[in-house]
């Protein structure tokens, strides 16, 4: 099959523009049911299935507003003077985005799915659901008259089926019957050892229209790490959030779990979520972050510049559990500053090689536990205050960095504290979001806080 007739197939098998397509696309394909979904604080789908029928035939879908003030263990927050949560837990109502129409392919019966959008009565976004999130970042940028690419990697482990929370994770047996126990970056062997599931993995994609760039084996015990191609920043997080559920389900069709914790298994690597950024002019279709000579631009150094100075204060986005923080450790391939510098994976910030009308900046913070909606968005909304603000960014680093810590909170409190405190961050996200978000994490951390750790018991418990 050549590459333009598999792309006419890809975008055949996602996405539609009016209901009146949908209604020819889901009859076509004989959909009996449609998951309509919506992605919440912690990216996890919430929503409702029903009979084509009946979303053809029914009223707008609604949902309690408590599902964005929930937390990961399925707790609230309690209300105080900033996080005023609806005491009635009233509805709010849910539009459909047609162009995020496609199969779910592990369903037994012909299933589709549909990501809405969350609105009040009046038709106004509410500012705590992650996709609206990421739209007004993006109509920032759209009125400066740019338009962001980005380009997301996400890194994943394969485990053993584990039911009890209090044993550790282990690596899955492959096809040879043995589990993976050295570190196998980049290694062919190593991937094949998981060939069925990635040939699932391949196959689910497709008839979802969901396009891999590359699939790797990562330097982790059956750690992986799927590319995704560059484009609009609301698709790619749509992607992003898609194959999470993908890459779940093929994985337990193989007797496995799929997790994408930032730090599973204490022996191991941590999992990221790099995240590249460039800017196009709305107009010319140029990359701003090039001058018509091929040089870096004023710009490009801003978008850095913004990077290095609120990136501590969207870290509780990107790193959004207590268990991300055990990720940024030191002399490990993960980041645990906010440096800059060209082609240099120990820092924070990379700027890969590329063609002038490739620059693009690798934000390598995000771990993969982060919601896609919130992580891109912060992201660029760190890279959009460094451009309006003209800021400047410090020298690039040429060396070894990852012994040096500096700058990036070491802990969820810290973090959540210095997000709630940036007035900047305030203003382009909105008051009720980072009270909300805040009020979720706090709440988070103490349910945390109730669990005693094998630590505990193992240095505490007749020592002290």
């Amino acid at each position: 099959m050549s590459k333009k007739k598999k792309a006419l197939s890809i975008d055949s098998r996602r996405g539609v523009k009016t209901l009146e397509e949908a209604h020819a696309w889901l009859a076509e394909r004989g959909i009996e049911d449609i998951e309509c979904v919506v992605p919440d604080l912690a990216g996890v789908a919430r929503g409702k299935m029903m009979p084509t029928e009946k979303f053809f035939s029914g009223p707008t879908m609604t949902m309690p507003s408590s599902i964005f003030a929930q937390t990961i263990s399925g707790d609230y927050p309690p209300d105080d003077d900033r996080f005023q949560h609806n005491p009635t837990d009233g509805d709010l109502f849910f539009r459909p985005d047609y162009s995020t129409l496609t199969a779910v392919p592990w369903e037994t019966d012909p299933t589709a799915q549909l990501i809405h959008d969350a609105y009040t009565r009046d038709g106004i976004p509410i500012e705590t659901a992650p996709r609206n999130v990421l739209k007004r970042v993006l109509q920032l940028y759209s009125e400066e008259g740019w338009e962001p690419v980005i380009a997301p990697e996400i890194e994943f482990y394969l485990v053993k089926p584990n039911t009890d929370p209090d044993y550790p994770l282990e690596p899955p047996k492959g096809r040879s019957g043995r589990p993976e126990v050295g570190r196998q970056s980049y290694s062919i062997s190593a991937l094949n050892e998981f060939d069925d599931l990635i040939d699932d993995i391949y196959d689910l994609s497709e008839a979802q229209g969901l396009e891999i760039d590359t699939l790797i084996h990562e330097e982790g015990a059956a750690q992986m790490e799927i590319n995704l191609r560059h484009g609009h920043p609301l698709e790619l997080a749509d992607q992003v959030f898609l194959f999470k559920r993908t890459i779940r389900e093929a994985a337990l069709r193989h007797d496995m779990y799929a997790t994408f914790m930032a730090k599973p298994m204490s022996n191991q690597p941590g999992s990221s979520m790099h995240i590249h950024q460039s800017v196009l002019d709305k107009e010319t279709r140029d990359n701003i972050f090039s001058t018509p000579d091929g040089d870096a631009s004023a710009k490009f150094l801003s978008f850095i510049a913004g990077h290095q100075a609120y990136l501590p204060s969207v870290t509780s986005i990107m790193a959004p559990y207590v268990n991300s923080y055990r990720r940024f450790s030191r002399n490990t391939t993960a980041p645990v500053n906010i440096f800059w510098g060209y082609d240099n994976r120990t820092v924070g910030l990379r700027v890969p090689n590329s063609k002038p009308a490739a620059r693009r900046l690798e934000n390598r913070v995000p771990s993969s536990d982060a919601n896609p909606y919130l992580a891109i968005a912060a992201s660029l909304a760190c890279g959009y205050l460094g451009m309006t603000r003209n800021l400047t960014p410090d020298e690039p680093k040429t060396g070894y960095s990852s012994d040096v810590m500096h700058a990036l909170p070491r802990g969820l409190l810290e973090a959540v504290a210095l997000f709630g405190e940036c007035e900047e961050l305030i203003e382009v996200f909105g008051e009720k979001f980072v009270n909300t978000y805040r009020a979720v994490k706090q709440e988070e951390f103490e349910t945390f806080m109730a669990v005693i750790s094998p630590w505990e018991r193992e240095y505490l418990l007749l020592n002290v």
